[in-house]
């Protein structure tokens, strides 16, 4: 194990710990991890709708039970997972085993049958899903330091966002010649590409103190270094209690409106268009993504985050409302651009927000954990909420239950939400 006298030289000032960026590395992990760190994802529900169907069981409401189901393991491992990712003393090599459990778990869907088996391939992915946002954050924290961090978060958002998009687009094309299952083997090449470039990192490099949140690394010796904060501390943080909230709020809106889409192209124009024009909604979103997250990412410190939240929130209100206008493949592709404003904002700034929350506390990583889990818990609850509407009062009904929720998170953060940036500090 590493001693305190093994660790690179550490800095107080914000500035990168010591050494270059691996720069080019970090965005090949991004960029390669993009369709790994969320599993299936909306091709779970075509493909448990179109190629199942009825016949084996499969509807919005099963679907929606399943992603429930993983759902909520995923949002129990969160807390976990960012304690873990705290104490780890080598995040590249969790990053890699991750990758590999979630596609082992997606790749064995057309083996599994059934109810229950499915629910546990998709549960397994979900815990080990769960290690990726934390992990990505701390090893960029620990990279570059907290006064380059909101920028180079930004530039990971976009990187990802562009493997999305990417992927999605193979997907379609693919999928329109073979088939849903093509979106199985797709993964399993961005897999082993992912495990590669996390390979490169060097983990001496990371310093696992500024990573978590810490100016220094906490010593018995020195009794200058702060310790890690309890879990009093941050119980106690009004403004991280709100946050988590919103988050909550945000990703019950958000989580079942793609799912639903694909679900309502399923049952409009047959499974292999719905697979591609998913795809397409999936790439459209993400193509505004990346733009969307580089912008938030260079001037979040002079704008602020409150008014860019309040912004994604209001993005994805009008993207569950415009959704009802019309049931037209190309018009509901053209509303899930929205996504890239709304979730590219969210995705840019959620551990920029909690850094800045959580500084100097050493809970960095644990913190985005709990309000991981939050959201985690919306996302869940997103997919049966909308699946139940769905089959018992249609489409138009569910759409704007979820825009209503977005309005509601609007709301909150407007009067409860402090700003966590000080304007032109940037």
């Amino acid at each position: 194990m590493a001693t305190i006298a093994d660790m690179p030289p550490r800095s107080t000032s914000g500035d990168r710990p010591s050494g270059k960026v691996p720069t080019r590395t970090l965005d090949a992990l991004n960029f390669f991890l993009a369709d790994v760190r969320d599993g299936l994802g909306p091709y779970l529900a075509i493909y448990l709708i179109a190629v199942r169907g009825p016949a084996h069981g499969w509807n919005e409401a099963t679907v929606g039970a399943v992603l429930t189901i993983a759902g909520i393991v995923g949002l129990i491992s969160q807390t976990p997972a960012g304690s873990l990712i705290d104490r780890a003393r080598n995040k590249p090599r969790i990053v890699m085993v991750a990758a590999l459990l979630v596609t082992l778990s997606s790749l064995s869907l057309p083996i599994v049958s059934g109810f229950t088996a499915v629910a546990v391939t998709q549960s397994v992915a979900a815990i080990a899903g769960a290690v990726f946002a934390p992990a990505i954050s701390a090893i960029t924290l620990g990279l570059v330091g907290p006064k380059l961090f909101a920028k180079r978060v930004g530039r990971n958002e976009a990187f990802n966002h562009a493997g999305n998009a990417v992927s999605a687009a193979l997907a379609g094309v693919l999928a329109w010649k073979f088939g849903p299952v093509v979106v199985f083997w797709l993964m399993g090449g961005l897999t082993v590409a992912s495990i590669v470039s996390a390979s490169r990192l060097k983990n001496d490099d990371i310093d696992n103190a500024v990573a978590r949140g810490l100016d220094c690394e906490p010593d018995e010796a020195d009794d200058d270094c702060a310790q890690p904060s309890g879990w009093k501390t941050l119980l106690e943080n009004r403004s991280l209690m709100i946050f988590a909230l919103t988050a909550f709020l945000f990703h019950l809106a958000n989580a079942a409106m793609l799912t639903s889409v694909s679900q309502l192209l399923a049952r409009t124009v047959g499974k292999d268009q719905a697979t591609s024009l998913t795809a397409a909604c999936i790439v459209a979103a993400q193509l505004v993504m990346v733009p969307v997250a580089i912008l938030v990412g260079r001037h979040t410190d002079r704008w602020g985050t409150k008014p860019l939240f309040l912004v994604a929130f209001a993005f994805l209100a009008a993207r569950g409302a415009l959704y009802t206008v019309s049931d037209n493949p190309w018009w509901l592709v053209g509303v899930q651009a929205l996504d890239g404003v709304g979730a590219g904002i969210f995705g840019a700034l959620f551990p920029v927000v909690i850094a800045d929350l959580t500084k100097g506390t050493g809970r960095f990583n644990v913190s985005q954990g709990a309000v991981a889990s939050a959201q985690g818990l919306g996302a869940a609850l997103s997919a049966t909420l909308a699946g139940a509407i769905i089959v018992w009062a249609g489409y138009t009904a569910s759409f704007l239950t979820l825009a209503t929720i977005a309005a509601l998170g609007l709301g909150l953060y407007v009067v409860a939400m402090p700003e966590t940036k000080e304007k032109g500090a940037g």
